[in-house]
């Protein structure tokens, strides 16, 4: 029986506290039929998540993504030559910044493969099984889904992930949930709150998550009771 993404939606932003919704994005073979696809322009792939946040269902194709060297790198779009010059440009100016070293390119993670497109939408309303889940979280919320995580055996392969924001996607696919402290590009571009962050766990998981999340969202709050009367009677004393 294929999950209830519906259900999922609900029960993770309920039981996290979630200001917004968790993102559903599939990378796929195909365009996808009878879903919306993007139209305008976008500074970065992540600002597609914002959207999707908002509550828009819709997809992209690779050049919709082109105004984003490095997004276009993690998500392994090839960029036509006019674009290239324009990447070329950016990444010389990170390399002048000090903000990214030539050799650590090699190392952001990328998809193994180009997709044909990328849907985005609200996990509640995915219209396909999601590759990645993308949780935006306060750090009480990111304790909890982390600990989840730890509990379904899905993560703890990598450290905490910062720039590019964008890299979790891929990283999360070949090494389970991670997480990510994002990036000052995608703050901007997204909105993220200063004290929010990134875990992006992978669709294959997300049950297992979600069950785990009931287990220690339940033990939480009977350790937060226990640890509440040990600090008023120890502070009596």
């Amino acid at each position: 029986m294929p999950p209830n993404w519906d259900s999922l939606g609900m029960e993770f932003t309920a039981l996290l506290q979630l200001d917004r919704p968790p993102v559903a994005i599939t990378f796929v073979d195909k365009v996808p039929e009878g879903v919306e696809r993007f139209t305008g322009s976008s500074p970065a792939g992540c600002s597609f998540w914002r959207l999707a946040a908002d509550g828009r269902v819709f997809y992209t194709v690779p050049s919709d993504h082109y105004n984003c060297a490095i997004g276009s790198h993690t998500h392994k779009f090839p960029l036509p030559a006019d674009m290239a010059k324009a990447a070329e440009q950016t990444f010389a100016m990170l390399f002048q910044l000090e903000y990214v070293r030539p050799e650590e390119i090699p190392q952001i993670p990328q998809l193994r493969t180009t997709p044909a497109a990328v849907v985005y939408a609200p996990l509640r309303l995915t219209p396909v099984a999601p590759s990645v889940v993308l949780f935006q979280c306060p750090a009480a919320s990111a304790m909890l889904l982390h600990e989840a995580a730890t509990h379904a055996g899905s993560g703890g392969m990598l450290p905490i992930l910062g720039r590019p924001t964008c890299m979790a996607l891929p990283a999360a696919l070949e090494k389970g949930t991670v997480v990510s402290l994002g990036c000052t590009g995608n703050r901007i571009y997204t909105g993220l709150p200063d004290a929010d962050l990134y875990f992006a766990v992978p669709g294959a998981d997300l049950e297992r998550v979600a069950r785990s999340l009931v287990v220690v969202s339940t033990a939480n709050a009977e350790l937060a009771r226990y640890a509440r009367g040990r600090l008023v009677q120890l502070s009596a004393n």
